[in-house]
């Protein structure tokens, strides 16, 4: 068995589990010491107990001690390097990855109340938890993106790592399926599009009248990230923001408020504060419709009448996925859903699976298509989908046929791996390590740089 599972803590720190953000839920810390040095970031013990606790969270077992603390290292590495190379991510997608989250928070938790009475602090408060953790991680996961880019497998890689497997260490894979879908989004009622203009202009008024922007934004705006800095959301670049909110804040002179804007992330009302060169600086107000009232019936109407085409052979899944699905993640392969922890077509049809999903295919047959579904988003929109059982792989002993994704994906990793290995060991003269004692047997990245204090 251990030949087929990737080497996950050689010095690809971000293969850690993702699990729901560890917050301190007011219990007494005594685990904030520090264990390891790198350059102006730090390990802490708590860091190490929180990484157990991902695994423990997805019913895994943790790694040893060491491996754990090799991988956090080189996650604190990565950020090093990313600076001393300059190396940025925007805030605007932190502030997008970071809503994303918190919106699976609640998901779990039921309901924002429910997660506050849980972690007994507000959600903005949450929020300020989350913010570096979530800038760090996709900070560490572009470096690891440049550092690998050009990592690529051959057919012939895969079929040498395959054969190199004992034939009776190969595993025996569960039932899988090969799953696709068609994704329309709740639309916005005329009525609370017009509550929200009506509540902007008034704000837009007050403005008007004396008052001071960035105090309503702070009070007012759903932009949590930005509300909480009276919603400046800092110099942009053209083209990082969404062409609707940029078209209408580059229109602007310094100090002007725009008309109400309407973008996927709700309504606007931008002022803009600057301009230097090509970059300007603006602030806003955001507000959001109540994604439980919106509208379902024409997503409904639609897929419906695409299901039809269809079921009579008149329009291929694939090509209805593309042209009409409103998941952008997934229309462009086809409408394929891939599992989240491995990235494969194929998920298992398990306990692992989203509970919903599992017994909707449980009562669909291989090839078929499901009526108009409600769903919601990993980002708590809500909107209605038509699911495609498009392939069952039946219980077997891994082989290349049937499992040449997963294969490939294994030998990718173990290249990847060594790519960030031989990274590291160009790059640790770069940066200062120095681990506790209390782990000097652990021969963190196994160099000379690294020692006790």
């Amino acid at each position: 068995m251990k030949y087929f599972i990737p080497r996950l803590f050689s010095l690809t720190a971000l293969l850690l589990p993702a699990a729901i953000p560890a917050f301190s839920q007011g219990q007494p810390y005594s685990l904030n010491k520090i264990i390891a040095k790198i350059d102006n970031y730090y390990v802490l013990k708590s860091d190490l107990e929180q990484a157990k606790q991902s695994y423990v969270q997805q019913n895994q077992t943790p790694p040893a001690d060491c491996q754990l603390l090799e991988s956090l290292v080189v996650q604190k590495m990565l950020l090093a390097k990313a600076e001393i190379d300059s190396v940025t991510v925007e805030d605007k997608m932190v502030e997008n990855q970071m809503d994303s989250r918190m919106s699976y928070m609640i998901q779990q938790f039921g309901s924002e109340k429910n997660l506050v009475e849980a972690y007994g602090k507000s959600i903005e408060s949450l929020k300020s938890e989350l913010r570096q953790e979530v800038k760090e991680q996709m900070l560490g996961q572009r470096m690891q993106t440049k550092i690998t880019d050009d990592v690529k497998v051959s057919p012939s890689e895969v079929r040498k790592f395959f054969n190199s497997i004992p034939k009776d260490s190969l595993p025996y894979i569960p039932a899988e399926a090969e799953i696709a879908h068609i994704v329309r989004f709740a639309k916005v009622t005329r009525e609370q599009k017009d509550e929200l203009r009506k509540r902007l202009l008034a704000l837009k008024e007050r403005v008007q009248k004396g008052e001071d922007f960035a105090k309503l934004a702070g009070e007012f705006s759903e932009d949590v990230g930005s509300a909480q800095k009276g919603g400046d959301l800092g110099f942009a670049k053209r083209g990082m923001m969404v062409p609707e909110f940029e078209g209408a804040a580059l229109k602007l002179k310094p100090g002007e408020m725009s008309d109400i804007v309407e973008s996927d992330f709700g309504l606007h009302l931008i002022q803009l504060i600057e301009t230097r060169g090509a970059e300007y600086h603006a602030r806003h107000i955001l507000l959001r419709p109540d994604y439980n009232r919106l509208d379902v019936t024409d997503p409904t109407r639609f897929l419906d009448s695409i299901r039809t085409l269809i079921l009579t052979d008149t329009l291929k899944f694939e090509r209805a996925a593309k042209d009409f699905s409103e998941d952008k993640g997934t229309a462009d392969a086809g409408g394929i859903l891939r599992d989240p922890q491995t990235n494969s077509s194929l998920m298992a049809l398990d306990g692992t699976m989203d509970y919903s999903l599992f017994m909707t295919l449980d009562t669909m047959k291989v090839g078929a298509v499901s009526p108009p579904l409600p769903y919601r988003t990993e980002d708590g929109k809500s909107a209605v989908r038509i699911l495609y059982y498009k392939r069952k792989v039946n219980p077997h002993t891994a082989n290349l046929k049937d499992d040449y994704e997963k294969i490939g994906n294994i030998v990718m990793a173990n290249k990847k791996n060594k790519a960030i290995d031989g990274w590291f060991k160009k790059a640790v003269g770069d940066v200062y390590i120095k681990v506790d004692p209390e782990y000097e047997s652990c021969r963190i990245i196994g160099t000379q740089k690294t020692e006790g204090p």
